[in-house]
This record gives C-alpha cells, sequence and structure tokens, in this order.
C-alpha cells in the first residue's frame, strides 16, 4: 500500500486508503501521524462539513503535518509531525487545505519547530501553491511573523496570515518547494528515455529499508577508451556527488539536478569533463525519509549524516552500499577518487558555501583549500563568511569527516551548503530570495569549479591566450560584452610555450574555523580551540583586497590572479611546479604574511619568474607550530632556537 507511486496532492488522490472521509483521528498506521482529510470544525458543530470548515490534509509523499487546532474565530495552531521514530527534529512542513470558503481569512501559527535560530528570524517566508495556480509563490513577508509566544511556552513560533482568494482551489503550504522520491524517479526516467548516445548509465546501487532504489548515475567516457592515453599517474579520476541525506534539504536536490542536467548536456565545458572524469551521482541517499516527509531521519529515526562510521547493511543499507562503493574504488588500481561532495540545504545562513576539514599536514589542508576558493570565484552567490573548515567531534559522522579519514590522502570531502532562504545581492544586504532555478544554476556552477580546479593543477591544459582570443572573434557581434574596451585584448600573443602558472593571490575567502551553528549539526557547538598545526591559516579570515587593486588580466582563464594588498603573492599549492619551488614560495607567502607587510608588489617582470626572495633561510619547525607571529624580527637571529 505504501510503496505506490504518489500524485500530486493537489489532485488530492492520497496514496492512503481513505476509510472514512471524515475521520478526526489522523493515528492511523496508513497517515504515520500525518493529518489524513482531518475536517476541523468550531467548537460545538457537528455533522456536515460546512464551507469554510477547513480540510487539512498531510498525508501524501513528502507531507508533514500532525495536528492543527482551532483556536479562535480564524486562528489555527498547527503542529508538526516529528521525524519517524526521532520526536528531536521539526522543521519541514508540507500539507493542503480545501474546504475554504471565499476570501476567508486565517492565521495559521507553526508551534513547534524544533531550532529556533533558522531563517524565518531574516527573510525566509513559507510557499504556497493552489490548484489554478501551481506554480510555488512566496507569502507576502508583512503577513509572517517569527516570535516567541507567550501563549505557547515561551516558544518561538512562526504565523502567518492568509487569504483564500478561490472558493474550488486546493492550497498547499510548504517550507521550501518539495522534490519528492516520485519526482526524481519520473526525472531519472525521462533523462534516461531522452538519452541517444548513452552519456550515462543509471543503475540501482541497493534498496532501503522500506524497498525504494537508491539510484546511481555513473557518467565513464574514460575507462572504455584504450588505458594508454589515460591521464597522468594512470589514474582514472572519480568525482562522487552525494545528495539528500537529510530528506527536509529539498534545495539540495534542485541543485544535484542542476548538476546532472549540465554533465549530461551539450556544454563543451560538460563534454569535457566527461571526456576525462569518471562522476558518480547519488541524487537521494535517503529515499525514505524524503517519502515519509521528514526532516533528518530515515525511517528507524537515524541522522543518516550521523551514523556513517557506524553503518550497518540491515539499518542503514543506503550508507552501507555507498561506503562499499567508494571504498571499491579506493582499493583499486585504476580510479582515484578525488571529490566526495555531500550537497545540503542550510535552514538558518544565507547563500551557497562549503564547508571543508581540517588538516595537521599543512599541504593538504593547502590542497584542500583550493577548491573552495574556485568556487568562489565562479559563484555569484557564494557567501566566503560561512564557509568554515573544522575537524569538530559532534560530526565525526557526517560525509565529509568520515570519508577524508578513511579513504586516501588524495580526497577531498567537502559539505556544500545552499540557503533554504535566498542569497545577498551586490550590496551586501539585500536578499533576494532563490527560486528552482537560482538552485539549479548553484548546481551549474559547481560543475563548472571542476574545469577550474584540473586546470589549476595542471591536469588540463589551459588554453594559450591567443587561441582562446581567436575563439572570441568568431563570435557574432551582439555575444561581445559592451563594457569592455577594446583595446584591453590588443596585447601581444604570447610565445605557445606550456604555461607555468604565476604565483596567486586568491580573491577573497574569510575562513571561519570555529564550529558555529549550522544545518549541517542540528546545534550549536562551543567553539573549539585550532589544533596548533592548523592555526596558521587563520590570516586568511582577515584577508581583503584593497579596493581597486584587482590586477586586469588579458586572460579570462587566468582565474585568480589577483594582487591583494596583505599577500604579495601565495604560491600555487595544488600541484605543478616541482615541491621545492612550492615549499619555497609557500614559505615566502608565510613570510610576507609575518612581517605584515602593506607594500602591494606589481608584477612588472614576465609573469612565470617569482619575485626576489625576503628570506634566505626559514626554520620550518617554527613555521609549522604557527609561531610566526613570534618571528616578526630577523628568522636568522634566533634560527637556532627550536620551540
Amino acid at each position: 500500500m505504501m510503496f505506490g507511486m504518489a500524485c500530486d496532492p493537489l489532485k488530492h488522490t492520497s496514496m492512503y486508503e481513505r476509510m472514512n472521509e471524515d475521520s478526526e483521528d489522523s493515528d492511523g498506521e496508513g497517515g504515520l501521524g500525518n493529518v489524513s482529510r482531518v475536517i476541523i470544525r468550531p467548537p460545538g458543530q457537528s455533522g456536515k462539513a460546512k464551507r469554510g470548515h477547513l480540510c487539512f490534509d498531510a498525508a501524501f509523499e513528502t507531507g508533514n503535518l500532525g495536528k492543527a487546532d482551532l483556536i479562535g474565530d480564524f486562528e489555527y495552531d498547527l503542529f508538526l509531525r516529528p521525524d519517524t521514530c526521532n520526536p528531536r527534529f521539526r522543521f519541514w512542513f508540507n500539507f493542503t487545505v480545501d474546504n475554504v470558503k471565499q476570501d476567508q481569512r486565517v492565521l495559521f501559527n507553526i508551534v513547534n519547530i524544533s531550532k529556533p535560530r533558522n531563517l524565518f528570524n531574516a527573510s525566509l517566508v513559507p510557499l504556497v501553491k493552489s490548484s489554478s495556480r501551481p506554480k510555488w509563490q512566496r507569502l507576502p513577508k508583512k503577513n509572517v511573523f517569527y516570535y516567541r509566544s507567550l501563549l505557547h511556552q515561551n516558544h518561538y513560533v512562526l504565523s502567518f496570515a492568509f487569504s483564500f482568494d478561490k472558493e474550488d482551489d486546493v492550497y498547499q503550504f510548504a517550507v521550501a518547494p518539495p522534490y519528492s522520491y516520485s519526482r526524481l524517479q519520473s526525472y531519472l526516467n525521462v533523462i534516461d528515455a531522452r538519452q541517444t548516445d548513452q552519456r550515462f548509465v543509471r543503475s540501482v546501487l541497493a534498496k532501503s529499508v522500506q524497498n525504494r532504489n537508491l539510484d546511481l548515475l555513473t557518467i565513464d567516457h574514460v575507462t572504455a577508451k584504450t588505458k594508454a592515453s589515460r591521464l597522468d599517474r594512470g589514474f582514472i579520476r572519480v568525482i562522487v556527488i552525494l545528495c539528500r541525506v537529510h530528506p527536509g534539504d529539498t534545495p539540495a536536490s534542485f541543485m544535484c539536478q542542476g548538476f546532472i542536467e549540465f554533465l549530461i548536456g551539450n556544454h563543451p565545458i560538460a563534454a569535457l569533463l566527461r571526456d576525462n572524469f569518471v562522476f558518480k551521482i547519488v541524487p537521494m541517499v535517503n529515499p525514505d525519509g524524503v517519502f515519509l516527509g521528514n526532516n533528518r531521519c530515515n525511517l528507524i529515526g537515524q541522522d543518516l549524516n550521523r551514523t556513517w562510521q557506524v553503518a550497518t547493511e540491515y539499518s542503514h543499507p543506503t550508507l552501507y552500499a555507498i561506503r562499499n562503493m567508494l571504498k571499491e574504488l579506493d582499493n583499486s588500481d585504476i580510479y582515484q577518487i578525488d571529490f566526495v561532495i555531500d550537497l545540503h540545504a542550510n535552514q538558518s545562513l544565507h547563500g551557497c558555501f562549503i564547508y571543508g576539514n581540517t588538516y595537521e599536514d599543512v599541504y593538504r589542508h593547502e590542497r584542500h583549500l583550493v577548491f573552495p576558493r574556485l568556487f568562489a570565484a565562479n559563484a555569484y552567490d557564494y557567501v566566503a563568511e560561512n564557509t568554515m573548515f573544522n575537524a569538530d567531534e559532534k560530526k565525526v559522522g557526517c560525509a565529509r569527516r568520515y570519508f577524508c579519514e578513511r579513504l586516501s590522502d588524495t580526497v577531498n570531502a567537502y559539505t556544500v551548503e545552499v540557503s533554504m532562504g535566498g542569497h545577498y545581492l551586490k550590496d551586501g544586504k539585500t536578499v533576494a530570495l532563490y527560486t528552482e532555478d537560482g538552485y539549479y544554476r548553484c548546481g551549474r556552477n559547481l560543475a563548472r569549479t571542476f574545469l577550474h580546479y584540473y586546470r589549476f593543477i595542471n591536469v588540463l591544459p589551459t588554453p594559450v591566450v591567443s587561441e582562446a582570443r581567436l575563439r572570441r572573434r568568431n563570435r557574432p557581434r551582439t555575444h561581445h560584452s559592451r563594457s569592455r574596451s577594446r583595446t584591453r585584448y590588443e596585447v601581444k600573443p604570447r610565445p605557445k610555450t606550456t604555461r607555468c602558472y604565476a604565483p596567486i593571490a586568491y580573491t577573497n575567502l574569510s575562513i571561519n574555523y570555529d564550529s558555529g551553528g549550522s544545518s549541517d549539526e542540528g546545534g550549536f557547538s562551543p567553539t573549539r580551540p585550532i589544533a596548533p598545526g592548523s592555526s596558521l591559516f587563520s590570516g586568511y579570515r582577515n584577508y581583503r583586497r584593497t579596493h581597486g587593486s584587482s590586477a586586469v588580466t588579458h586572460d579570462q582563464y587566468a582565474l585568480l590572479a589577483l594582487k591583494s594588498s596583505k599577500y604579495d603573492h601565495l604560491g600555487d599549492f595544488g600541484g605543478g611546479g616541482g615541491g621545492g619551488s612550492r615549499a619555497h614560495a609557500y614559505l615566502h607567502g608565510r613570510a610576507a604574511t609575518a612581517e605584515k607587510s602593506s607594500k602591494s608588489v606589481t608584477f612588472e617582470q614576465p609573469l612565470n619568474v617569482p619575485p626576489k626572495p625576503y628570506l634566505s633561510i626559514i626554520d620550518l619547525n617554527q613555521l609549522t607550530r604557527g609561531c610566526l607571529n613570534r618571528k616578526t624580527g630577523s628568522f636568522d637571529a634566533d634560527h637556532h632556537h627550536h620551540h
């Protein structure tokens, strides 16, 4: 009965068998505690329901509403249903209301949200659609209130006023646009039927507790090619994308769909990525939780992003299968996993951003910072202040921490978060709420970042400037952006040498090391002291680019060749250039920080000649223990003095 395909709840064919249309009781086995066509009558009235006696329903796929009480003439207290077998998490809601009277006005109070600090404090408002207007719309901010209510034991209450303007419509309210298991299945069926030249393979990796599919999309155009033409080091690089570990994170599914759409599409970047790398995408890690309308948990009340390290075949079959797949790839002689990226939505912060790990190993840490920086340069909605690198004990069971510890050192594991609310516009104050298209775009930005990353670490060749310019000339005139001056491109073409990266100063990324609250953890953990090895990088936090000092690059691919007043330059740590020069550039950059030099160095000399070093001898022991601040004087003076 429960595994049937669900329809759109607005068509009102709920997937649960309905015995009695006007049942008051929502605890029937089918409804899992969701209201199922519950009609709320004013006190003292019984018999046939009249128009205006609202009928609440959440007994459909992804639905969530536990109880509705009429507490005034037009005011209703709504109780969210906690996750199955876990009373802790209550944030996701999705329910329908019908049997309304023309122009009936109501005030809905959602009284038991479990996470007081969330975006309803800022600009988030619920969504509504109705059977005659099937596109989701945001409620006007002036009708939505989030406050501590004395009538509700001083809990936070989300209230919104609404006027039902069409008598025959069924209205649906939700906290974010739902993305159900059925929707994913039909999307995968469509793209599978549509592909002519086998761009991806769809398979079922395992079955969930309730016997739903754990789908896996594999985009692999590399293995079949002759093994002679493999990438460097003889390994085929694999990128793994996981999504919807938390059922309430519906924006992540739109992001994942944007990612898939881009990768299997006809864009030249997508073709280049498909030809060089293998992608393994798991679009719904927790299909049961999604189906049930849970917020964070699976059927048996387990928060899957806290149980990777204890997952078993029986209680977490989906995690268990993904873990085995990754171990197998990691141990193979052919493949090397480069990325494990877990997509999430955030309920308390705006924009999109990345959570990474901290490592004792300085070089591994530097390598780990590269991808978020490139993503920041690619994504208009990236919020650097929310980006965080930590090794928080509480999060030891999440994918990002688990895979960085259990797999090889080459793996970079990240959590990519996108806000349930919106992103800041250029002024840094105004918030534009995301639409589904905005989430798709985040997914496309993520895919594009892989191209920049692999060029940056010299795995993919970077086009030489003159080629790029020729390509540009062939475009129709209308495609040139008008603001650019003609003269900018009239630069003498460089000789076609192999490209060696100039020292690069990264675009501003304030990296925040404390583990503040985030949807990733469901709570707020205290700031933890930084391990001695990682304190080195706190310098990035205050790093700001001086106004107008960004160098005009004549090449759109030299993404981040920007000068800054604080860093004279930072070496390219992603590979390329032998280890020696890398270490040298690295120490050089650190020393520049130590001197807190405020003079900006301009690159007058040819790009690939590093500037003259300031220091001859640097004691590495001192450096790696983060004692740079004591070293503002001469390093030579107490070179012998070990810490």
